[in-house]
């Protein structure tokens, strides 16, 4: 009788120690299996769930526009007084809803395709109409001094500004402003080949981005989205070292099994530049646990305090010798326009830029740029993108609407975000395909480790009892 109850203590501890095993067993098995289906999903090849979220985007991408009105022109115009800005928006527009363009297999496990450029204004989702007018900077006037340095060449463009009664301010609907209009001061000039259609976004609608060139992860699943070339060119040829590289994915998705400690790099060519993103916090939308890497204060501050952003310190009199954070010049790559690039409301930028314009309020909550990624496959199921435009101000002794103008200092037009998050269809298959499955591999994994390691131990602990029992 004691033997037979002795038996089956030591059978019952083996069988738990077994399962406890069994469980650990699964955590390496369990882990094969899953990059296996991984692999075979997550490479840009037709066919693939990752092929059909990268064709046409999985999910409805919004860029909404706030603008920057200014509500002092008078003070500005014969004054030269410091801008007072009011944003008015949002004004949303749905893009990125088209498939992309003569995608084509190339070598070395690439694919190369166009991005069409498509915006189409939604109402419902806006606080007014493209009709509606706004005070904003002049940008044809405020170009002059930067496309053309020389002061015999202002003054004799000034007679033109000067016959279409140009101010540094003008009035213009929401839709000129964002997609073009006639200048009257660039249509007055004579000379052929000067273009008198402008826009902070012209041209865009119609257009294509590209051609982009990325690796689809059949021959380096590390590589997969990883952008091979851009435009033919693995540069920019707008900056100097490795700032001129073009890194890392557009963005939409990354290569799979995406760490907390990775630096996660990707390029967009409305900045034209690389950038990166750094872990953040764990997120959940629609019951799938995310990663959200968000683009640092790092990234766009001052060379003296990051060295590495030396090369996109362009100019040492308006950067004060590239002491200035949170700006950065693009003219080389919008032919010679001043325009410069900032987060919303100069988030993370110098004191010294924020105070040269009354109205701001930057907040991380509101404007900073983050992308929230699912770590096991890299797809990025939730994302906003924001940016702010800006313009260069410079005085100028010959262009008579910037004679009042008392220094250079960088004018906000806008500020957008464009945004999307997996749709609830999406988000279902998604759970069902490869959350639901993770998290059930996972509970069975702790399930045998806990439950085989309580019965061995309850048994084991049984056996020695008994037997303490029996030699007493």
């Amino acid at each position: 009788m004691g033997c037979n109850r002795n038996c089956g203590l030591l059978a019952g501890a083996i069988i738990g120690g077994v399962l406890a095993i069994l469980g650990g067993v699964l955590i390496p098995l369990g882990d094969n299996l899953i990059s296996k289906a991984v692999k075979k999903e997550a490479v840009i090849v037709n066919g693939t769930t990752a092929f059909q979220n990268w064709l046409v985007p999985g999910s409805t991408v919004y860029r909404e526009f706030w603008i920057f009105h200014v509500v002092n022109p008078s003070e500005v115009i014969e004054e030269g007084a410091q801008p007072k800005l009011e944003q008015r928006g949002p004004y949303t527009y749905r893009v990125r809803y088209l498939p992309k363009e003569n995608v084509t297999e190339g070598e070395n496990g690439t694919i190369t395709y166009m991005l069409p450029n498509i915006a189409s204004f939604e109402p419902d989702l806006s606080v007014g109409t493209e009709n509606d007018t706004l005070t904003v900077l002049n940008l044809a006037v405020v170009a002059v001094p930067s496309v053309y340095p020389n002061t015999f060449m202002q003054s004799v463009i000034n007679s033109w500004v000067k016959k279409s009664n140009a101010a540094i301010l003008q009035n213009r609907t929401v839709n000129e402003i964002l997609w073009g209009y006639t200048d009257p001061f660039l249509d007055s000039i004579p000379f052929p080949g000067v273009k008198s259609f402008v826009g902070v976004f012209y041209p865009y609608n119609g257009t294509t981005d590209g051609p982009y060139s990325v690796y689809t992860g059949t021959e380096d699943i590390t590589k997969t989205a990883i952008i091979e070339s851009y435009k033919n060119q693995r540069t920019l040829s707008y900056w100097k070292g490795h700032c001129d590289m073009v890194n890392g994915t557009d963005g939409a998705s990354f290569p799979p099994f995406v760490k907390k400690d990775q630096v996660l790099r990707f390029f967009s060519s409305d900045i034209c530049r690389s950038i990166y993103g750094v872990f953040h916090s764990e997120q959940v939308v629609k019951g799938i646990t995310l990663n959200r890497f968000v683009v640092p204060r790092e990234a766009f501050a001052a060379p003296t305090e990051v060295p590495d952003n030396y090369c996109f310190c362009t100019d040492a009199e308006i950067s004060k010798n590239c002491t200035i954070a949170g700006v950065l010049d693009i003219s080389a790559c919008k032919a010679k326009k001043p325009v410069y690039i900032s987060l919303p409301h100069f988030l993370h930028a110098s004191e010294s830029v924020l105070n040269d314009v009354e109205g701001l309020s930057p907040n991380e909550k509101e404007h900073e740029t983050y992308l929230d990624i699912e770590p096991v496959t890299g797809f990025t199921l939730r994302f906003a993108k924001r940016l702010q435009v800006n313009l260069l101000v410079r005085p100028s002794t010959r262009i008579d609407p910037l004679k009042k103008v008392k220094k250079p200092y960088v004018f906000p037009i806008l500020w957008l975000n464009e945004s999307a998050v997996i749709g609830d269809e999406k988000a279902a298959m998604f759970r069902s395909k490869i959350s639901s499955r993770l998290q059930m591999l996972s509970t069975l994994q702790m399930a045998l480790m806990i439950g085989g390691s309580v019965i061995f131990l309850a048994f084991l602990g049984s056996y020695f009892i008994c037997r303490s029992k029996k030699l007493k």
